[in-house]
């Protein structure tokens, strides 16, 4: 999601909420402390009607949004909670383990991904003929994720963001998440290609990549999780879905480490990322080897020899 993507949308919040916390905003739209700072700066520059409250969040002294209103076009209903969107047999499994998992440190990958150029492609259509187009790439996106038994934790207007590894445990949740990034580029290239014929726009996506851990601190009856990131895992995901080109996966040393030799990449170098004092080494997603379990793939790098062994290895 650009930054005006997310201005707009923090706009609509506070229209409606009338007060957001600066914390809710950074744990809502995954801001860092630089990212969040050219956002308040803005806000307060360009809209009068939002002020500053003693430093813990921001104000709207505006007209409130009507209660009628319609959640903005292209911007998922704030009230939708995961529950509303996630398959039933997920759900179940969710709500059984919850339990278990409430409390616990997670080993998780983190996916965003966000339309490219949302505001431009949908500024002067139709509010309906914009959903439109709009809802099937989240229903995509999300469909992508579920297959692999991941969750989508947010819904964010023109993009989600997802766990794998957590709430629903996966010793491969890095695997899961590439697969289901690569199942999300697919879809969306299918799509793209009806959307091509029957509107004449282009659609595609960036898709961004880290793995780490999370404390998953409660997840309620809704399915939302409420949890807290090790690290910097959720904001390197979501640059990496800045640095993105469309139609393109983007992921971190820390994913590629689970991941290596079951999948093809590009390594792009290192990239100065906004907020970290040294260069991120990333790496493009381009397609799976063809080899699905571990072995084979430490096979392929090659085994370690055995030392000390060899009336062993006589018998065998």
């Amino acid at each position: 999601m650009d930054f005006y993507a997310i201005l707009d949308q923090v706009v609509a919040l506070l229209r409606q909420r009338q007060r957001v916390t600066y914390r809710a905003l950074k744990r809502q739209f995954a801001l860092d402390d630089d990212a969040l700072a050219d956002l308040t700066t803005e806000l307060l520059y360009a809209h009068p009607q939002v002020r500053d409250d003693a430093g813990q969040g921001l104000l709207w002294t505006g007209e409130p949004a009507p209660a009628s209103a319609a959640a903005p076009s292209g911007v998922a209903p704030p009230q939708q909670a995961p529950l509303a969107y996630t398959p039933p047999y997920l759900a179940e499994k969710i709500l059984t383990s919850k339990s278990a998992v409430e409390g616990e440190r997670k080993q998780v990958t983190v996916l965003f991904a966000d339309l490219k150029g949302s505001m431009e492609l949908l500024a002067d259509r139709d509010p309906e003929e914009a959903r439109q187009l709009l809802d099937p790439v989240l229903e995509r996106m999300m469909a992508a994720v579920h297959r692999y038994e991941g969750t989508v934790n947010q819904v964010m207007g023109d993009g989600i963001m997802a766990l794998f590894g957590a709430p629903l445990a996966h010793e491969d949740h890095a695997v899961r998440a590439c697969y289901a990034a690569l199942a999300m580029q697919e879809a969306m290239r299918r799509y793209s290609a009806e959307v091509r014929r029957t509107h004449g726009v282009e659609i595609q996506i960036r898709v961004g990549l880290d793995s780490g851990e999370v404390v998953v601190r409660a997840i309620g009856n809704d399915l939302h999780m409420d949890y807290s990131a090790v690290g910097e895992t959720t904001h390197l995901a979501a640059r990496m879905e800045q640095l993105a080109t469309p139609g393109s996966i983007r992921l971190t040393p820390a994913t590629l480490r689970l991941v290596e030799g079951l999948v093809q990449v590009n390594a792009l170098g290192p990239v100065p990322v906004k907020g970290l004092g040294e260069p991120v080494e990333v790496f493009e997603l381009l397609g799976t080897s063809g080899i699905r379990r571990r072995l084979q793939a430490a096979a392929m790098r090659g085994l370690t020899p055995f030392v000390g062994r060899q009336p062993e290895l006589v018998a065998l």
